[in-house]
């Protein structure tokens, strides 16, 4: 077949699938460590690690030699069968998480993994209501996508009955505030759920949340906010159920965000960081749950449940997060990006927040406050695309009523140098654009 012709678009024959956001505007041939290559030859630094996934970087020597072997050994297997690296990874988490967490089914996908648990949840209670946060995002499949309130509702038909939103307790935007002007998160969350019981027909099932919302403007969750929550779940007979899709394995510089909590959910679900970029996902929950569910016949049967060839690559994904000790990096390095990008805060008055945790840091842009209505939209647009001119590949997240956000998340195998490079970058990118606007 021919090649295409020298300008023509190269996503002509895609469907498009994000929404309004167009696909980058160059073909990306190559990955190495923090930074891909186009077709055109220049070099983007990575700071989304790939779909803030790729928290070895790109084409870890390791990982490549796991698959490269793997595949040739042991790649796909009849769904009823297991394999080595499937026992020993089941093992293997178990023994990064706390009691009682140590029954694993591996899976591909973060929706698929939400779809697991919540269908889990629902059969163990015998209920049939979610809750999930106003800004969440737990996927696109049926269970996932009516839990996931960001982006995707409108337009597809009726939800499925029984989801409910819950505020965010978002400290930054707070909508219920103290007698010091603060976010009174827990007379927030008494409302909340005054809401939710009200709207409930007595079948709550589960809760449903992030420990950080990644989608939802990296909204780190107060001090004592998530032990409040599982209260409420526990006085209501729900199960607390925790995607930790961009938080799990040393991110935030804890193997498991909840660990910062000290809260221990009902059911886990991994994925994006345990492949480290390739489609790997967990449901993690206990003996006793896992008993209910099987005793009465839970079902969830993918043609890729519990391969081979994936579940050898989160094995060793272990082995270097073991090794290398990369939650102690992930805190290291997420205080140094954190140092910098507070001080583009103080010098930039178009950033109005700087949060987060480890290596998943947000930094919203107040362009509505600086330019006008829409001004956070159009100086979103024009740092994310100064900043790809530049070198840097970054993430914007605009929901409706706040200012952009930038999802900043390289990956934990970063070099301090190129963590300084990408501030650099931002800091340039900031002037240049609110210059132009």
């Amino acid at each position: 077949m021919p090649s295409e012709t020298p300008g023509t678009d190269p996503g002509r024959h895609l469907i498009r699938y994000s929404g309004h956001a167009p696909f980058s505007p160059e073909v990306v041939v190559r990955a190495a460590g923090t930074s891909v290559f186009t077709e055109g030859g220049r070099e983007l630094l990575d700071f989304t690690s790939g779909q803030m996934s790729a928290i070895l970087g790109h084409s870890h020597p390791a990982i490549v030699s796991t698959v490269r072997e793997q595949v040739a050994h042991l790649d796909h297997l009849h769904s009823g069968m297991l394999s080595p690296p499937v026992v020993e990874l089941a093992r293997r988490l178990a023994g990064t998480l706390p009691e009682p967490l140590d029954r694993t089914l591996l899976l591909t996908t973060g929706a698929e993994a939400n779809e697991a648990a919540v269908r889990m949840a629902k059969l163990v209670t015998g209920r049939h209501e979610i809750v999930s946060f106003a800004r969440s995002w737990h996927g696109m499949t049926q269970a996932a996508a009516n839990a996931t309130y960001s982006a995707g509702r409108k337009g597809y038909g009726p939800a499925a009955p029984g989801n409910f939103a819950l505020p965010v307790p978002d400290r930054h935007r707070p909508s219920v505030v103290g007698a010091n002007g603060e976010l009174d998160w827990r007379r927030q969350l008494d409302l909340g759920f005054e809401m939710i019981d009200a709207q409930s027909v007595g079948s709550l099932a589960a809760c449903l949340v992030e420990p950080i919302l990644s989608s939802g403007g990296v909204v780190e969750l107060p001090p004592g906010y998530l032990a409040a929550l599982a209260h409420k779940c526990r006085e209501r007979g729900m199960l607390l159920i925790l995607d930790e899709a961009q938080t799990g394995l040393c991110r935030t510089g804890d193997w498991y965000a909840f660990q910062h909590d000290g809260v221990v959910p009902d059911i886990l679900t991994l994925s994006k960081t345990l492949g480290a970029g390739l489609p790997l996902a967990a449901v993690v929950t206990g003996a006793e749950i896992e008993r209910r569910a099987h005793e009465r016949g839970f079902l969830f049967f993918t043609t890729h449940v519990n391969d081979p060839l994936p579940a050898a690559v989160g094995n060793t994904v272990l082995d270097i997060l073991v090794r290398d000790r990369l939650d102690e990096r992930a805190r290291r390095l997420g205080a140094a990006l954190r140092d910098g990008l507070d001080e583009l805060a103080r010098r930039h008055e178009v950033v109005g927040d700087v949060r987060g945790r480890g290596l998943l840091l947000g930094m919203e842009l107040v362009g509505d406050d600086v330019l006008g209505d829409g001004g956070a939209d159009r100086l979103g647009a024009a740092v994310t695309r100064r900043c790809y001119e530049l070198g840097l590949h970054m993430n914007i997240v605009q929901l409706p009523g706040m200012g952009g956000i930038f999802r900043i998340a390289p990956p934990l195998t970063a070099s301090d140098e190129e963590i300084g490079r990408g501030v650099a970058v931002l800091d340039e990118a900031l002037a240049d654009a609110a210059r132009a606007l």
